[in-house]
């Protein structure tokens, strides 16, 4: 298992628009003090898409500079291309990261048997673990339950990061051996009651002891503490309905006065509107003082 709550990092920018290495060493270091088990890296929160290679390269290196022995770092390398995606994963691999997110290839929309193929592709790259990467919002294609028992074969294809609500879906992850993450923060405590690991999350870059008390209370069986807990984190879950992600968590983090920067085309800053949205929910979480109006 890589960790039981683990946050898809944001990439920070400088004001020209480079990657700030030093404020994502900085990002990822608290991260791991505040509940992190570990981190994504150039997942869709980093911006990946926006990402060169050798960007995408120094930030695995810069991770695991940051996260040492006390946590795991898991390289986002999928794309929809498979030659692309086995070279950032060999890439990565020789950095030393501890194991790979790979999405069902969008835009490409493949059948079934190419996205097994896809993965079996990647996976053959490296001994390391593959969390495959089940998200139908954003790739369109939705992953057959028969696909999962197929990706369950393949040795080092170890979890499933599901970002969609079917808990029957969630249950057949389980079933076929799987470690299964909620890929929405929101099924965090649904998937935990039908077996799941944790989360690989967003909002944990501002509630992370919070999401990480609610996995351990569920764990160790305060059932009702950890219903509680979610229960207390929903202003989290709204910050990342204010905008597509991540505009709307870098916001948040810089009203809470992380150095993350902006963000890349197409992605824009959060407007007013928006930032009075996220500077509610951070209120409401205890996160800022209510400013006097």
């Amino acid at each position: 298992m890589l960790g039981e709550v683990l946050t898809a990092v944001v990439t920070p920018f400088r004001e020209d628009g480079s990657v700030d290495l030093d404020a994502f060493r900085t990002l990822c270091t608290f991260l791991l003090d505040n509940g992190s088990d570990g981190v994504v890296v150039t997942g869709t929160t980093g911006e990946a898409p926006t990402l060169s290679d050798a960007e995408r390269l120094a930030l695995y290196v810069a991770a695991l500079e940051a996260v040492g022995d006390r946590g795991t770092v898991i390289a986002g390398t999928g794309t929809n291309s498979t030659s692309h995606s086995v070279h950032l994963t060999e890439q990565a691999h020789e950095a030393g990261v501890h194991g790979f997110l790979v999405v069902t290839p969008y835009y490409n929309k493949p059948p079934q048997r190419g996205i097994v193929a896809h993965v079996a592709a990647v996976a053959s790259t490296t001994d390391r673990p593959i969390v495959f990467y089940d998200i139908p919002s954003r790739v369109v294609v939705d992953v057959e339950p028969e696909t999962i028992s197929r990706l369950a074969e393949i040795p080092n294809v170890r979890a499933v990061k599901q970002a969609k609500p079917s808990i029957d879906a969630a249950r057949h992850v389980v079933a076929s051996g799987l470690d299964l993450y909620a890929g929405d923060d929101d099924l965090i405590l649904p998937f935990l009651e039908v077996g799941g690991v944790g989360g690989i999350c967003v909002h944990t870059h501002v509630v992370g002891p919070q999401v990480k008390e609610l996995v351990a209370s569920y764990r160790g069986g305060d059932v009702e503490r950890a219903h509680a807990l979610d229960e207390e984190l929903r202003p989290a879950i709204e910050i990342l309905r204010v905008q597509t992600n991540p505009i709307a968590i870098k916001r948040a983090l810089q009203l809470l006065g992380h150095e993350v920067g902006g963000l890349r085309l197409p992605l824009v800053e959060a407007d007013e509107d928006e930032t009075a949205q996220i500077r509610d929910c951070l209120e409401r979480l205890g996160l800022l003082e209510a400013v006097a109006v």
